[in-house]
């Protein structure tokens, strides 16, 4: 009979021994298949599907392109740099929305020529010394492809504010007197002044297209942006007209 109990006792052991091995080597394999992608487990890659915000410090050189049809406001590039916050709303699927504030400050020299409208003898011109400050406002639809590790590709389009501020006009006028009562007349400045005070539309809204490349926190990427509307508010001329387009490329750091 003690003997019997004994052997009872012992298979008991080994069996109370075997389920304990029997669960610890479920739970190992258990631990090893979740480093596998399950589909159906989506809280396990939770990051990849969570919305963020990105700010970015963004630097940059811009060339706006002033279009007009009259000698009221010449043709011509503006040359100078922008600076200010880029924020990018991350989507899921690698969209975006980008947006942000940046101060944009530009300027360009024009001589223009007139021919004789009298009798003077002296070449006939007006220096322009023009200057552009505006605050520009983009909302751009974006889409990130990866490429390798860190780096990735940037494609991106969409509408853009531009806010004017100031716009003035240094004007050294060289003319007759009879010279420059016609370019009053025709409502051509020869005195200095601020465009956007009487004469153009301060919003300017522009649509745009453009691409970068990303390598971890640094960004490069440069777009062209088209002017939708005519900025002239208060014409001196039938169809007098001034579009501003653009290209620009910038330089970005995340923060």
């Amino acid at each position: 009979m003690p003997r019997t109990l004994l052997s009872l006792l012992l298979c008991a052991m080994c069996a109370c021994a075997y389920a304990q091995e029997n669960k610890r080597i479920v739970a190992d394999l258990q631990t090893v298949d979740d480093g596998f992608f399950d589909p159906t487990k989506k809280e396990d890659n939770a990051s990849d599907y969570q919305f963020k915000t990105e700010y970015r410090l963004e630097v940059g050189y811009t060339q706006p392109w002033l279009q007009s049809k009259n000698k009221n406001y010449p043709d011509g590039y503006l040359h100078g740099g922008r600076i200010g916050l880029n924020v990018t709303f991350c989507l899921p699927l690698n969209f975006g929305v980008q947006t942000g504030l940046l101060y944009s400050l530009t300027g360009n020299k024009n001589t223009q020529h007139y021919a004789q409208a009298d009798t003077a003898a002296f070449e006939q011109t007006i220096d322009n010394t023009l200057l552009e400050h505006n605050f520009v406002i983009p909302m751009r639809v974006t889409y990130t492809i990866p490429l390798w590790k860190k780096l990735n590709l940037l494609f991106y389009g969409g509408p853009q504010l531009q806010i004017g501020l100031a716009m003035t006009d240094k004007v050294k006028a060289n003319l007759s007197d009879k010279t420059a009562a016609q370019c009053q007349t025709l409502g051509i400045h020869t005195e200095s002044y601020d465009r956007y005070a009487s004469e153009l539309w301060r919003a300017n809204i522009q649509m745009g297209l453009g691409a970068g490349l990303e390598w971890d926190k640094f960004r490069l990427q440069g777009g062209y942006d088209f002017g939708l509307n005519n900025m002239v508010r208060t014409k001196a001329c039938p169809n007098q007209q001034m579009w501003e387009w653009g290209w620009y490329i910038s330089f970005l750091y995340k923060l």
